[in-house]
């Protein structure tokens, strides 16, 4: 049976982390860092995303302001808004929630918040940053599949890795990112030949398809680490990853659960990010 890799109790962990060196700062009398998140509408899920961030950003006494604008608000209004937070001096770190509605473009957006304050790590300068090997934001999601693999002790050096996805936001940056390791990487994804020979040649595999299920126990190599980043709703309104836990468990070394694995850190490492981007700036 596997061992789980609890990302809730992680990112408690690295939450923590970032409250320490927040009350530090302000022990020296410096200025409270800043995360603003702009949500655009009324999306059930993303309001719920938002408050998780928010939240967090509160836990670990860091200011946070947010920013809500109806459905119908115009691009232009708010790449104003964007604009405004990148010239305020008191604002560490942006954050968009997206999806954005239809009307907007998410690209211009993306590029519209200045790099310094990209706590996602999606502007175009962090991810040339982060595939050019310089010093950058990096992107959450990927940041925090990295800050599990380190919590098993496990050496990456030379391992196989094998990423079942290839979106900008997680498939390839966590790919770059094992590769930094030395790991020898795979990208497959939904057309992929054989995707189940190639799943089982990964010592660490990762599933980030948005596929229910897609990932099985005959596909996965005996004490592999399986870190499954897909969140799928089924009909019965259940949370469930790219991984189907039952089958998959019984085989693997370390899995992650859904929820409560890569969810928790991905927020975790926006906290982390923005205290980043505070230091960045004051330096």
């Amino acid at each position: 049976m596997s061992k789980i890799l609890d990302g809730k109790a992680l990112s408690a962990i690295v939450k923590d982390e970032v409250k320490a060196e927040v009350a530090e700062i302000v022990a020296r009398g410096g200025r409270v860092p800043c995360l603003c998140v702009i949500i655009v509408g009324e999306n059930p899920a993303s309001q719920v995303y938002v408050r998780n961030k928010v939240k967090a950003a509160e836990y670990t006494g860091m200011e946070s302001r947010l920013v809500a604008l109806p459905e119908g608000v115009s691009e232009d209004e708010l790449l104003a808004q964007i604009r405004a937070l990148n010239e305020d001096a008191s604002v560490d770190g942006i954050l968009v929630q997206l999806p954005l509605p239809k009307h907007i473009d998410e690209e211009k957006v993306i590029d519209a918040i200045s790099p310094a304050k990209d706590v996602d790590g999606f502007h175009p300068s962090n991810v040339a940053g982060l595939w050019l090997g310089k010093d950058c934001i990096l992107p959450c999601t990927p940041a925090g599949v990295m800050r599990l693999l380190d919590s098993t002790g496990v050496d990456l050096c030379g391992k196989t890795a094998v990423v079942v996805g290839r979106s900008n936001i997680v498939g390839k940056p966590v790919a770059k990112l094992l590769l930094d390791r030395n790991a020898t990487i795979v990208i497959a994804h939904s057309r992929t030949a054989d995707l189940s020979a190639v799943c089982r040649q990964a010592d660490v595999l990762v599933a980030a398809v948005g596929r229910a299920g897609l990932i099985t126990g005959d596909m996965v190599k005996p004490g592999a680490i399986v870190i499954d980043v897909g969140i799928n709703r089924l009909p019965d309104g259940r949370l469930c990853g790219d991984v189907d836990f039952a089958s998959c468990s019984e085989v693997a070394g370390w899995i992650t659960p859904v929820p409560g694995g890569v969810g928790p850190m991905t927020i975790a490492l926006l906290m982390k990010n923005t205290l980043r981007c505070y230091q960045k700036r004051i330096s």
